[in-house]
């Protein structure tokens, strides 16, 4: 395709694509896309979650049968998906150049650009829409538009839930920090096998870069491996206490939260009616070069047992 074309968009996504698309926006982001949460996809509405709590089952043995009623609890958590949207109209001509430099091989990188404008523009808003879901997870609140609560906020608001007070981290007390939210693990769920530690950037950076050599804690000099700040290729995974570390890109500084990947979810109506994509060439109604990009999903956030799950916050 020639440079200065009229690049036209005849497709109007939604149906089938509407789940292609709206999955790749929602579940691209890292928390989703690394499994470290478990996905409740097609909530037409909301789902219930039953939570049994017990006391002591187990009793001396005697002839006679004896009821023990009294000794499980079942209680309900709702996981209700909120309705958002995106509604933007964008100037073809300020990104076609872009996509048409990569078709005919000027550029050296991101050589997996669709062939399709609309694919292509449709991928790059649904880049911006997975940033959002990610910073909603943790960090959302309802009140704000196109945020729905986010973990901090419900684990925050659960009087079950084990708090631990932290301080702000750097690479020389990161150590002493993680101990804080390990030992605050409960006995029932420690060394569960989906038990993670969830970190933001800052903590995060700050551990490797402790476990390079420069943190305390008898770390020495050189390091993981005697290797220093090369040690770490962003690529392996990271641990405490036998416990992984996850970074959450989405919780804030200083704000962690270790859980089982089985008691935190993300619920969405991937194939419910509520989702839909579509991209609308406006040339032909009004002359422009605009183009309207229009999703809707549905998305939100619930834990189950608050007594299984640490929030470490400064505040």
């Amino acid at each position: 395709m020639a440079n200065g074309s009229t690049t036209s968009i005849t497709t109007t996504y939604a149906g089938e694509f509407a789940g292609k698309y709206v999955s790749a926006a929602l579940l691209s982001g890292t928390t989703l896309s690394q499994g470290n949460i478990t996905i409740r996809p097609n909530v037409k509405k909301k789902e219930v979650m039953k939570k049994v709590a017990s006391t002591s089952i187990v009793k001396n043995g005697a002839c006679d049968f004896s009821g023990q009623s009294d000794v499980l609890t079942l209680t309900e958590r709702i996981l209700t998906p909120e309705e958002f949207q995106v509604n933007l109209e964008l100037c073809k001509q300020d990104y076609v150049a872009d996509w048409e430099a990569v078709q005919m091989g000027y550029s050296a990188i991101n050589q997996d650009l669709p062939p399709i404008f609309s694919d292509w523009l449709i991928g790059h808003v649904a880049s911006k829409v997975a940033e959002k879901i990610e910073q909603n997870i943790w960090t959302g609140t309802n009140a704000t538009d196109g945020e729905f609560d986010g973990f901090i906020t419900t684990l925050g608001a659960d009087s079950d839930v084990n708090d631990v007070t932290g301080t702000a981290s750097s690479s020389s007390n990161i150590i002493t920090e993680l101990g804080k939210i390990a030992d605050a693990i409960p006995n029932s769920v420690y060394g569960a096998e989906d038990m993670k530690i969830f970190l933001p950037s800052n903590m995060y950076r700050n551990y490797v870069r402790a476990l390079g050599g420069f943190g305390a804690s008898g770390l020495g000099a050189a390091g993981t491996g005697n290797q220093g700040t090369q040690w770490y290729n962003m690529g392996q995974g990271l641990s405490f206490d036998g416990i992984p570390v996850v970074l959450a890109p989405g919780l804030s500084d200083n704000d962690a939260v270790a859980a089982e990947t089985s008691n935190l979810f993300f619920g969405t109506g991937l194939m419910s009616d509520y989702n839909e994509v579509k991209v609308l060439d406006m040339a032909d109604l009004d002359g422009s070069q605009n183009v309207r990009v229009i999703m809707r999903f549905t998305a939100g956030i619930q834990h189950a047992i608050g007594g299984d799950i640490v929030l470490y916050a400064t505040s």
